[in-house]
């Protein structure tokens, strides 16, 4: 694939609709450390990514004919592996998200919380604690991962 400095680089980029982008790119920043590459006008439209490791991308919209915001309901969730969850949570609350599921371990090596932003999306936040196989909690590996690295 040709990789185009003017889009997200990632497969797979979701695309979040807000009311103000400029708000909510500080938000994303400050709450997940996601950095703005593209800014395709003041309030139309940016292109964020993480730091460093896997790439992890996102774009912020505008309102416009078409796209809303979310009102009621969820039609998707948001996962983001992070580094320590009860911390993001506390930082996410400080900044107006409201907390819908605290921080629990799982059996399958992972501990998740699931916060609404302040914009109307909801994000899973997602701790690797150990590596499970999915067999040992009732999973199946149907088509293994690539090792990462």
């Amino acid at each position: 694939m040709i990789v185009n400095r003017s889009a997200p680089h990632a497969r797979v980029t979701p695309v979040l609709i807000v009311a103000d982008v400029r708000e909510a790119v500080a938000w994303y920043g400050e709450v997940f450390g996601f950095v703005e590459h593209v800014r395709i006008g003041e309030g139309h439209r940016a292109q964020l990514g993480l730091p460093g490791g896997s790439p992890a991308e996102l774009v912020v919209a505008e309102v416009r004919p078409g796209r809303r915001t979310p009102e009621r309901g969820r039609s998707h969730q948001v996962m983001l592996k992070v580094e320590d969850v009860a911390a993001l949570v506390e930082t996410a609350m400080a900044r107006q998200a409201v907390l819908v599921d605290p921080p629990h371990d799982w059996e399958y090596g992972e501990r998740q919380a699931t916060i609404d932003d302040p914009f109307g999306h909801q994000w899973v936040l997602n701790q690797t604690l150990t590596d499970v196989a999915p067999e040992e909690w009732g999973g199946t590996t149907v088509t293994p991962r690539p090792p990462s690295g």
